[in-house]
């Protein structure tokens, strides 16, 4: 199935794109996901923390997608 993907910050860096699509599994979760984008884009794994907002909400991990879904990726924020 596709979801689209929309990044922010680091995350669109590198993605280098600030919106895409993603194919991924049938009954794929936000774990999976994760997983999937650690796997495609290597420096996904280097981040402190990696945050998945579906439906304007964030989701733990246990979240199952469903197709056609937008999915959010909130990267570490810095703040002083």
């Amino acid at each position: 199935m596709e979801v689209k993907i929309v990044a922010f910050g680091i995350a669109a860096d590198i993605l280098k794109t600030r919106e895409t699509t993603l194919a991924v599994e049938e009954n794929s979760t936000v774990a999976d996901l994760k997983k999937q984008l650690c796997a495609s884009y290597p420096d996904f794994s280097r981040l402190a923390s990696l945050s998945l907002a579906i439906g304007q909400e964030y989701r733990e991990d246990d979240y199952a997608i469903l197709p056609n879904q937008e999915v959010v990726i909130i990267p570490p924020v810095a703040g002083g």
